[in-house]
């Protein structure tokens, strides 16, 4: 026993240095993973404020894009109206020069009733013929009228169409 008595202050002093390099090494590790972990920190504030200026800009583009849309729109409902107006007074016209084709053939019609039976026939045939023509030049002119509302409004659909695809290259 008396051996360990002289040993023992010893071990004391031994396990008294081991315990205050493993706290220093401890007190080392945690220094450098607060320094590490504040750096990590103001980086993620960093980034946080990167993003939230990233997509404020990107907001304000998306509204002036969809401004600039909601401008071409309209512009194109405008020029949609405009070209049903133009089909409806073109079909106004349409229906003036229809009356005046069945007035005309009408005409024709009462000018060949009188006369002699030779002449009876070949009028009754010039008056089918103008009748015929009449309605030949009523119909073309019903799908003329139909054709170019069509051609108008797709016109006026694929020139809004061009400009919300060019609103939305700025």
């Amino acid at each position: 026993m008396a051996i360990w008595m002289k040993i023992l202050p010893y071990l004391a002093v031994l396990l008294l240095v081991l315990g205050s390099l493993y706290g220093v090494y401890h007190h080392g590790v945690t220094v450098t993973n607060d320094e590490w972990q504040a750096k990590w920190s103001e980086r993620d504030a960093r980034d946080e404020a990167a993003q939230a200026t990233n997509e404020a800009a990107e907001r304000t583009k998306e509204q002036s894009r969809q401004q600039a849309i909601n401008k071409v729109v309209q512009n194109g409902q405008a020029l949609i109206d405009t070209a049903a107006a133009a089909v409806t007074a073109a079909n106004r016209e349409s229906d003036r020069l229809r009356s005046a084709a069945d007035g005309l053939a009408s005409r024709i019609a009462a000018s060949q009733a009188g006369g002699n039976s030779c002449t009876a026939a070949a009028s009754a045939a010039a008056s089918r013929a103008a009748m015929v023509l009449a309605d030949v030049l009523k119909r073309a002119d019903q799908r003329a009228g139909d054709l170019a509302g069509y051609a108008d409004q797709s016109h006026g659909r694929g020139v809004t169409c061009e400009q919300a695809y060019d609103a939305l290259g700025k």
